[in-house]
Parts: structure tokens; sequence; C-alpha cells
């Protein structure tokens, strides 16, 4: 009984980071910022992978006009055909000439570490929002990874496409200097992007059960209209299913274009 005690107040006193060794696909964070109506964001991620899967580290800067925004993707991968608890949410912000932005909100692990849900659980990991190209992001998980892959268009305002991109900018250079910790359940991909869009708009995502799983967030969306697409969600999945599509454009320039059509 002393153990456990010890042991959780050993988690509870430990601090999150800034600065730590990390995984090559986390230890350079985009750094994004404003200028009138413009924003530029440096350092943004786009990793191509070699034959063998392995990153191909490569950054640049680009600036985008907010009032060209016009559309958000929502971005569902399953990392299991058994189940579809384990899974990874994410979204992209497309602008006009068929330019996109995409943001991932991860667990920010350390060299050689890898992912595991428990561990998610006990401050094992820091959180990081990672702003790169949709070629990496998405290209990585449904080409070179292999996992089922889906790209749903949202139904959203302008203001509010826009409003949720500047609060997940603002949000990530927040924990430049405000390191939180990750977990699996309370401070995920998919907590956090409910907790932007009921910012925004509240209670249009209301708490359950299937809110936690990130694997059934599309039936959850599809449920409250939030894609923009009729049929049920099989007939979604089916539709807006990826991979092939990410696996033929994957050395394209035109890769975001090419996973957008049918």
């Amino acid at each position: 009984m002393l153990l456990a005690v010890a042991a959780a107040v050993s988690l509870l006193l430990q601090r999150p980071s800034a600065t730590r060794d990390w995984a090559v696909d986390h230890e350079r964070p985009a750094t994004p910022f404003f200028s009138g109506r413009l924003l530029t964001v440096e350092d943004l991620r786009d990793f191509r992978y070699d034959g063998a899967g392995q990153p191909q580290p490569h950054y640049y800067d680009a600036t985008y006009d907010l009032d060209s925004l016009e559309s958000v993707w929502f971005i569902l991968t399953s990392f299991s055909t058994k189940s579809r608890i384990p899974a990874h949410t994410f979204v992209s912000f497309g602008f006009a000439g068929g330019r996109y932005l995409g943001i991932s909100i991860e667990a920010r692990r350390e060299r050689d570490e890898s992912y595991g849900i428990v561990k998610g659980l006990l401050r094992r990991y820091e959180l990081i929002y990672v702003i790169g190209d949709e070629r990496d992001l998405i290209g990585r998980r449904a080409a070179v990874e292999g996992d089922a892959t889906y790209l749903y268009p949202v139904r959203a305002t302008p203001e509010g496409a826009r409003d949720l991109l500047l609060a997940m900018v603002a949000r990530a250079n927040r924990l430049q200097t405000e390191p939180e910790f990750y977990n699996s359940v309370f401070n995920s991909c998919t907590s956090n992007l409910v907790d932007h869009v009921n910012a925004i708009s509240p209670g249009r995502i209301p708490a359950g059960f299937k809110v936690l799983l990130p694997g059934y967030t599309d039936e959850v969306a599809a449920s409250l209209g939030l894609i923009d697409a009729a049929g049920d969600v099989q007939a979604m999945r089916r539709r807006f299913r990826i991979n092939e599509r990410a696996r033929a454009a994957l050395t394209s320039d035109t890769f975001s274009l090419h996973i957008r059509r049918r």
C-alpha cells in the first residue's frame, strides 16, 4: 500500500518540460505568428519517407491569408483491423489555390521512445501540436504506415473555421513556453479537438463514451451533422478512405488534390 501511495505521489510531483531529447519528428515544433490577416508558419514540418519508411527531415516556412481560408477537414486514422478503439484524429485547413495546412495533436515522444495508451495515462509524454504539410501528416499514416485513413469534409462556416485555426495556433504556441503532460483520455488528440470546437460553439459536441474513443469520432461527427456528406457512417467510411489515392500520390506535389478526388 505504501509503495502504491509513494508511486502516486511521485507521479503527481512530476513536471512537464519543453527541453528533452525529443524524437526526430517532435524535436522541432513549428512557430506560427500573425501579421494582420496573414498567418506565417516557420519550420512547418514536411518530412519525406524513404523506401523503408524512415523519415527524411525537411521543414519550410509558409504564409497563409486568413481571408482565403475555405474549408476544414477531419482526418481519422485507425491503427487496428479488429477494433476501432486505437486511432488518431487531426484536422487540416484548406485555403484558396489548393493549399492545405495540417495540425495534429500528439504525445510528444523522446528519442527511442514508443507510444503506448497506458503510458499515456502516466505522465510519460508531453503534448505537442504538430503543424505540417499534408503529404507528411497524412501521407505517412495512409501511404507509408498503411493504417486505414479517412479524410472527411467538415461542415463549418468561414468564421468557425477561422476561429478553430486561431485557437489551435494559439495553443501550439503556448505549449512551447507552458508545457503540459499528454493524457490518453483527458488531454489527447480527440479531447483537445472536442474542447476547441465546444469553445467556439458551446455544447456542439456533447460528452459521451464514444467521444473518448478516437476510432468512433467519425460516427459521432456524422450523427451531429459535422461531416459535410450524406449517407450512413459505413457508406462515408467507404467513400472517404484515401489509402490508395495517398499511395499513388505520395511523391506528387499535388498530393492534397489527389487524395480529394473521387
